[in-house]
């Protein structure tokens, strides 16, 4: 589901209870009539995943895509924002709303890394080895607790290449801090920047502007638009069902077309 500005920014009233957390693959509880109720996947993360509005269309973030390869009864929770990391998503009080409302058998998909090297800035900057970590560990932590499976994706990566058309990372060591995490905590890797790395080196320096938001006006590196949500979108949903977060009954259209014209900018 699209979240609009307020509810990504309004504070949960009700907590959830406490439970087991999850280790394999994540499985719906059953609801009063003892069918399995419709599970959420939240996602907690930064401007390339969020929620774009009308005001910044095409800007596309992938979250807005990944719905079209999950079925009907696995909902997607945008939380994303634009501009955070880590620890702001945390400070602001991000990360409260969704483990408030979070509940067993759900999943949190978590990728932060873009802002969290801003040096200069004191309230995003983590360093990837201790305080990036720490801050992740406070996601994993809280969904586990309450009985949601966590799932760390690294971030996807910027479209830059070298004088030889090269594809070249631009996160230092943020993805080898989040891959290092996974194996120490026992969570489920969603490799993007890998995969997203790979992919802009197939496609070369002149055809990925076509996946990022290349404007008249705007040569932008970072963001994408529909074709590049989608693409990355369809990454995520693949590794998710990869890495058996999800069962292939969760997925679908994955070997598919996705037209561009189903991505939709929200007025607000």
């Amino acid at each position: 589901m699209s979240l609009t500005r307020r509810q990504v920014t309004t504070a949960a009233l009700v907590a959830v209870p406490l439970a087991v957390a999850a280790t394999g693959p994540a499985t719906a509880a059953a609801s009063p009539q003892g069918r399995p109720r419709e599970r959420t996947l939240y996602i907690a993360g930064d401007s390339t995943a969020a929620q774009k509005y009308a005001d910044a269309a095409p800007e596309t973030g992938w979250g807005m895509a990944l719905p079209f390869f999950l079925r009907e009864r696995l909902a997607v929770a945008n939380h994303a924002v634009n501009g955070r990391s880590s620890k702001s998503f945390i400070d602001e009080g991000r990360l409260d709303v969704i483990l408030a409302a979070i509940r067993p058998g759900d999943l949190l998909l978590i990728q932060f890394g873009h802002n969290d090297s801003k040096v200069a800035d004191p309230t995003r900057y983590t360093e990837p080895w201790t305080t990036y970590q720490d801050y992740l560990r406070q996601y994993v932590d809280g969904a586990r607790a309450r009985g949601a499976r966590p799932v760390l994706a690294t971030s996807v990566e910027r479209r830059k290449f070298d004088a030889d058309g090269n594809a070249v990372g631009t996160h230092g060591e943020y993805p080898a801090a989040v891959r290092a995490l996974s194996e120490e905590e026992g969570v489920a890797l969603l490799d993007i920047q890998a995969l997203s790395i790979a992919l802009w080196q197939r496609l070369g320096v002149e055809e990925t502007k076509k996946y990022f938001n290349w404007t008249a006006t705007e040569q932008d590196n970072t963001h994408f638009n529909p074709p590049g949500a989608i693409a990355v979108a369809r990454m995520v949903g693949a590794e998710l069902l990869r890495r058996l977060v999800l069962v292939r009954r969760d997925v679908r259209r994955l070997d598919e077309v996705i037209p561009e014209s189903w991505i939709s900018w929200p007025e607000s």
